[in-house]
């Protein structure tokens, strides 16, 4: 009787060491991911593999200490319908966080502000409803497309923020848009300088995110 007590608890602390072993890759796997939900700012228009804005931030955060997997949901040519639209394929990766980039090919084809607003609208309150924290990346009109318009287009980011009470980047290409050293050369998209600005700016309210991850 003894004998089998024995050989019943070598069994039991070989299952407890190989659950251990086992439980090793699983807990790696538990790094918060962070979705970048955008267009081709997102996806790395014209940028070597690896290099895009996902992957830059995620760089930055690693070096700051913060460990997370970083999801490029970009999709080049999106507006926010299209983000809309993609939405819940685009969270199959299970993200605790995301990060907004859209708007800049609804001024390009130059839809409606109340529609980009509707859009984005829904893509927040999906995520919201999911209990995933964001980070909306805003976009300015060019002053060129009249003032009404600009005026307009403008204020649907700071709505959102007001109405959802989120992280907020006003404007993602802030210090890099108009600058050719820090553009590809069709003027639109940031080069590597350009994305590492971005990067380093957007760095402080990305620790936030991932705050706001611990806090769920």
């Amino acid at each position: 009787m003894t004998s089998s007590h024995a050989i019943l608890r070598q069994f039991l602390a070989i299952l407890f060491c190989l659950g251990l072993l086992l439980a090793v890759p699983a807990l790696a796997n538990e790094r918060p991911a962070i979705m970048v939900f955008g267009d081709s700012l997102v996806a790395g228009h014209g940028l070597p593999q690896g290099e895009a804005f996902p992957d830059i931030l995620g760089h930055k955060l690693a070096k700051a200490g913060v460990d997370v997997r970083m999801i490029n949901a970009g999709v080049s040519g999106d507006t926010t319908a299209g983000g809309l639209a993609r939405l819940d394929w685009s969270l199959a990766e299970n993200p605790q966080a995301a990060i907004i980039v859209l708007g800049g090919n609804d001024l390009l084809r130059g839809l409606p502000p109340e529609a980009s607003f509707v859009n984005l609208d829904a893509i927040i309150a999906s995520l919201r409803g999911r209990n995933i924290p964001v980070l909306l990346a805003g976009m300015q009109a060019p002053r060129n497309f009249g003032a009404d318009y600009a005026r307009e287009f403008d204020a649907i980011y700071r709505r959102l923020v007001a109405k959802y009470d989120i992280l907020f980047y006003p404007f993602f290409l802030d210090g890099v848009a108009l600058q050719p050293d820090m553009n590809l050369p069709d003027g639109i998209h940031p080069n590597a300088a350009g994305i590492d600005h971005i990067a380093t700016r957007m760095l402080p309210l990305a620790q936030k995110l991932v705050g706001a991850i611990q806090m769920r």
